[in-house]
């Protein structure tokens, strides 16, 4: 089972650098079922890994240009304060409560993301549908986001990516390199909520580290390959891989 979780570490973070997110979505279901770590300790254990995996794949996506870095300020500082309520919030849930919302969380997503082509060509026009939405909007994508990275350890990023091609008109590529960024934000605010929380002091911090760099790996990886694999066809992929996931966490619960 060891095994098995450090080998989808690498897929983990190769769907953070292909896709912009997911990372947090399969990392929680793997350090909780697969590892058997408490959901309580997953969640600030996930925050870590796809932080750190976030940062690196935005670097490697910031060589390729494909980084808004006021756009990430614009939408992370409403995500920063969400995801310190969340995390403060997420503690005095119980954890059938949370998994349950997870769940939910990742059939949204998996709808999301197999919807048909939700994003404009690259480089998107002008008169795309909702590209001139006012700023409240992306205020309240980015504190509705940041307070479900913090209360259930997710970092958002299959909302973050239609949303930033949807309302803000971003091409893919950029929206991708963009929500990694927004990721990273909403990871360490969550974090944040967590400080003098006994779970954070009770991780198993070899794990975290193992567990990280084989994600950077795959990050690096992903975000090196989005020139080249066809982004529908694997984002219907990883829809249905989602669907699974979201229908095992909600009958597994535990």
């Amino acid at each position: 089972m060891t095994l098995l979780a450090y080998a989808l570490a690498l897929l983990i973070g190769l769907a953070l650098g292909l896709l912009g997110g997911g990372g947090s979505i399969l990392t929680i279901p793997v350090l909780h079922h697969v590892m058997g770590f408490s959901f309580a300790q997953a969640v600030p254990m996930s925050l870590v890994v796809v932080g750190i995996t976030s940062g690196f794949g935005a670097i490697s996506h910031w060589r390729e240009g494909n980084v808004r870095l006021r756009t990430a300020f614009q939408v992370g500082v409403p995500a920063i304060l969400g995801a310190v309520l969340g995390a403060s919030l997420g503690p005095q849930v119980r954890d059938g409560i949370r998994l349950t919302v997870f769940g939910i969380v990742l059939l949204g997503a998996a709808l999301v993301m197999y919807r048909g082509r939700v994003t404009p060509p690259d480089p998107a026009p002008r008169d795309w549908p909702f590209a001139s939405r006012p700023l409240i909007f992306m205020d309240l994508i980015g504190a509705s986001v940041g307070l479900l990275t913090g209360f259930v350890g997710v970092g958002g990023g299959f909302v973050y990516v239609p949303a930033l091609t949807l309302l803000v008109g971003l091409p893919i590529k950029h929206a991708v390199g963009t929500s990694l960024v927004l990721i990273l934000l909403s990871c360490a605010a969550g974090l944040v909520g967590y400080l003098g929380n006994p779970a954070l002091t009770q991780l198993d911090w070899r794990v975290v580290a193992l567990f990280t760099g084989l994600a950077l790996i795959g990050a690096v990886a992903g975000s090196r390959l989005t020139h080249f694999v066809p982004q529908e066809r694997l984002r219907h992929g990883f829809a249905a891989f989602l669907l699974i996931l979201g229908l095992v966490v909600l009958l597994v619960r535990r």
